[in-house]
């Protein structure tokens, strides 16, 4: 009888995990479409002044609203949505996962009571699935930022993709995929564990009940929190956040690298060269640029996954978060 009722369980089990990660891909998708512009300015400034060949020379984009005049002087609105279809790509198949995912994985790891579950299982949870779900999508990353860089060299993202296995081979694809672990595990630490926790204090405490205006306050401090945790804040923080910051630099400075850059193999071995080599061409602030526009797309992004995904399991019939 016993085998039988495991038999059983685990159709049962699947379709909802499944589910869970397919409303959380089209939620994220939907983020990742509003707030693209955004992201394509974010990788402008953390490319622009690369090293200290072109470190003196006059930026094209000095401040968020600086660089987006520039975007929109030179390229029109169009520009703003270069690399959309990897953008969304990548957010409904990386985010799908780290969210979608979630809740199973702090069930794994031990979690009973989605109520009471204590907040350092929640942030395991959260660095877990976000390491796993960009591992896996890191190819929908790469070409996602090599398309929205100044001169993007691909028509569409199957070129991208021909011309990276092409010139890199297949691995070529996972390239700088630690940064984009670390910078994932961080991030999901910080963001979906805050609005997971947030809510259930707010519910257990009888401040506010299930529902819209819940979401959208708890959505808003995750963003917040995700935002601040990934970019630089007050001067007391930076020692702790520069880290997390640079990573996100390094990434769009490795994923942009070709495999011959000025002569010689690459321009980045790995995540302690891409440091030392920026910091001895640009200065520290070399580590944190793109960090306004960092922040301004995490917040709304994060609050529209998180509402739409509430909203979504709703009308699927699963419970609340």
């Amino acid at each position: 009888m016993q085998a039988q009722a495991d038999v059983v369980a685990l159709p049962v089990l699947a379709p909802t995990i499944g589910t869970k990660i397919l409303l959380a891909g089209i939620a994220n998708a939907s983020a990742a479409a509003i707030t693209n512009p955004i992201d394509v300015l974010k990788v402008r400034m953390q490319l622009e002044g690369e090293l200290a060949s072109t470190r003196d020379m006059p930026r094209r984009y000095p401040s968020f609203l600086g660089g987006a005049r520039t975007i929109y002087s030179g390229e029109g609105i169009k520009g703003f949505y270069k690399g959309l279809v990897p953008s969304v790509a990548r957010d409904g198949f990386y985010s799908g996962i780290r969210l979608g995912a979630y809740e199973p994985m702090k069930e794994l790891l031990g979690a009973t009571d989605p109520h009471h579950t204590p907040l350092y299982l929640k942030i395991l949870a959260g660095a877990i699935t976000g390491a796993f779900g960009s591992a896996l999508a890191n190819p929908t990353d790469l070409i996602k930022i090599r398309m929205q860089g100044e001169g993007n060299r691909y028509p569409n993202v199957r070129a991208a993709f021909q011309d990276i296995v092409e010139h890199d081979g297949v691995k070529g694809l996972w390239k700088g995929v630690g940064p984009t672990m670390k910078r994932a595990a961080l991030l999901t630490a910080s963001q979906i564990p805050t609005y997971d926790h947030a809510k259930h204090t707010l519910l257990n405490h009888e401040i506010m009940e299930e529902g819209f205006p819940l979401h959208a306050v708890c959505s808003m401090l995750a963003g917040f929190m995700a935002a601040t945790v990934t970019s630089p804040g007050t001067y007391y923080y930076q020692l702790f956040i520069s880290y997390i910051t640079l990573v996100d630099v390094i990434k769009t400075r490795m994923m942009t690298q070709c495999r011959r850059v000025n002569g010689v193999e690459t321009m980045y071995t790995g995540t302690f060269d891409a440091f030392r080599k920026i910091v001895a061409g640009e200065g520290i602030r070399g580590l944190y640029k793109g960090w306004l526009p960092n922040w301004m797309r995490l917040g709304p992004h994060t609050m529209i996954t998180l509402v739409i995904f509430e909203e979504l399991r709703q009308a699927a019939g699963l419970p609340p978060l």
